[in-house]
């Protein structure tokens, strides 16, 4: 028997103890259970592990590391020059590799500039969805939807009388209006929103921080899971209805948020999407492929689309304003710097889609006739030569092929010559940056948004728009104070006009406090969509359906949207 260490005996006498002990108090199952241990002069046990998992047949086995010598068969024998010679081969094969690393992750950090299916769009979904999506897309194909607008003197009163009464009539409509759904449609924060023009479902498209466009069928049926007894259940999240994620633009990042959203207006068969990554692609509801039709060295911060479906205006981060004709090559754009700093918002005319609106960051809001400025390159002698056939940007390569570009030197020489008059109609200073500037459906009235905490309003009569002078005014008619502070982390507010023509025109936004705010042309206030129960961040994004008036959509910084409309909503 091993002699016992002074430790193992104290031991031994401890337990013995809490032995008598526990037979004093009668506890005869705990002394059963205690069993003196025999002492060991070391502990051999071994911690548990998991089962290992039986290899399948057909599954390989994975290589076994092995020692240097054995993966290079090195001689053992080898002199010294050739161990160099080897060690130096090896260490040129170890940078080979790490440099081929970086540029594979290089290249996965760029954009994607080729057609992607929506099997590539949606990653990580099933089959399924893509084909649960791709019918839900080509259905909305079965029904034209081009975009309809007023006449520009619509809803124009001579006395107050009538258009009190329009403004309590939109009022009795839209303040029933709550919260009947409400989802997660998109990773993080949301930037941009469309609402599809298709009456029979709420079918919104929000576009996100990190490229993302997520499509949300928002009074889509519950989805039905089966639990662990097999029974069918709604889902916690029925009340959101039905989204989708579609990774539009890359790399998903902040460098690649969706700036702006327009449907097609000839059909709302298309989706365009631009982006900070220096591109605008559009998604075919037909054949479900994102294309890139254009390419920018700028950020491009807001497009709009006329009505004929082929002319977009293109507004980017160092004062330009492009103009692309989708019907031929990107490289056929043209370019015209207007301003020294960031245009952030641009607005086409829907009845005059002559007449082009640009917000800018050095504080002002300006008119264009851009059937003017378009003909530039006919009247300046010094507009940019065509690049010889052989250099990299030639004609023979209009991929890489830069759009023709007027800075602002030129266009300002032009704008103020003989034959450029008229080309600037007019502008109004704020007293800080211009956020967002948008003409309404009727083409005669603009709302802008400004950091200097106001909402302006402005009222132009049809007759100015058929002189080739400057507006005769630019004053704003109404300031409204709004909370326009949204700092780093919230999506800038923009007034967005309601697009639907039918009723008395007004315009939604976002309210600091928590709310959407509806207010009337005139500038009066219809009323406050909130729920403090269910709402607790901003809603920065918002929008309108185009044909339904109690219908509106707002998002917030962490991709959950909501859609506002009566409780007992039927759709017709």
């Amino acid at each position: 028997m091993p002699q016992l260490s002074e430790y193992e005996i104290e031991r031994e006498a401890n337990i013995a103890r809490n032995r008598a002990l526990l037979e004093e108090l009668e506890l005869k199952k705990a002394v059963e259970d205690i069993v003196l241990s025999k002492p060991k002069a070391k502990s051999t046990a071994k911690p548990v592990r998991a089962a290992k998992r039986k290899r399948e047949k057909n599954e390989q086995e994975p290589p076994r590391r092995q020692s240097a010598r054995l993966r290079n068969v090195i001689d053992p024998n080898e002199s010294p020059e050739k161990r160099m010679k080897r060690e130096e081969e090896q260490r040129a094969r170890d940078e080979e590799e790490r440099l081929e690393a970086e540029e594979q992750a290089r290249i996965a950090r760029l954009p994607r500039r080729q057609s992607l299916e929506l099997s590539v769009l949606l990653d990580e979904a099933s089959p399924d969805e893509v084909d649960a999506l791709a019918s839900q897309l080509l259905n909305l194909t079965h029904t034209s939807h081009p975009r309809r607008v007023a006449d520009i003197d619509a809803y124009t009163f001579k006395d107050d009388e009538h258009a009190t009464a329009e403004v309590e009539e939109l009022r009795s409509k839209l303040k029933s209006m709550k919260i009947v759904s409400r989802a997660k449609v998109t990773d993080d924060r949301v930037y941009s929103c469309a609402y599809h023009p298709e009456r029979t479902k709420d079918l919104i498209f929000f576009g996100d921080k990190h490229g993302q466009l997520g499509i949300w069928d928002a009074r889509a049926p519950p989805e039905e899971m089966e639990d662990e007894d097999g029974d069918v259940a709604a889902s916690e999240n029925s009340e959101g209805g039905k989204s989708w994620r579609l990774q539009i633009h890359w790399p998903a990042t902040s460098k690649s948020s969706i700036s702006s959203i327009k449907f097609d207006p000839v059909n709302a068969h298309n989706v365009y999407t631009s982006s900070y990554d220096q591109t605008i692609r559009f998604l075919s509801f037909t054949t479900g492929i994102s294309q890139e039709v254009f390419s920018s060295d700028a950020l491009i911060h807001s497009i709009d689309l006329d009505l004929s479906g082929h002319g977009m205006w293109i507004s980017d981060s160092d004062g330009g304003v492009t103009h692309l004709d989708l019907r031929q090559h990107k490289s056929k754009a043209k370019r015209y710097i207007v301003d020294n700093k960031k245009i952030g918002c641009i607005s086409i005319n829907p009845t005059r889609p002559n007449f082009l609106l640009t917000a800018s960051n050095e504080r002002s809001l300006k008119i264009w006739d851009v059937r003017k400025l378009q003909s530039i390159v006919m009247d300046v002698s010094d507009a940019p030569p065509t690049p010889p056939a052989s250099s990299p940007s030639g004609p023979n390569n209009l991929a890489t092929h830069s759009p023709t570009e007027f800075d602002l030197e030129t266009v300002t020489k032009y704008t103020k010559s003989k034959r450029g008059k008229g080309t600037f109609r007019g502008e109004w200073n704020h007293d800080k940056s211009v956020s967002s500037a948008y003409w309404d459906s009727r083409g005669r009235q603009i709302v802008s948004t400004c950091y200097d905490d106001t909402l302006r309003l402005w009222d132009f009569e049809s007759r100015i728009f058929a002189s080739n002078e400057a507006f005769p005014t630019m004053r704003p008619f109404n300031r409204i104070r709004h909370n326009c502070q949204t700092g780093k982390w919230l999506t800038i507010l923009r007034a967005q006009w309601s697009p639907n023509p039918d009723v008395y025109p007004h315009f939604t936004i976002g309210n600091m406090n928590h709310s959407l705010n509806i207010f009337s042309c005139r500038g009066e206030l219809i009323t406050k969509l909130h729920d403090s129960e269910r709402v607790s961040a901003v809603q920065a994004v918002t929008a309108s359906h185009p044909s339904i008036v109690e219908r509106a959509v707002s998002g917030n910084g962490s991709g959950r949207c909501i859609l506002w409309a009566p409780q007992d909503t039927e759709y017709s």
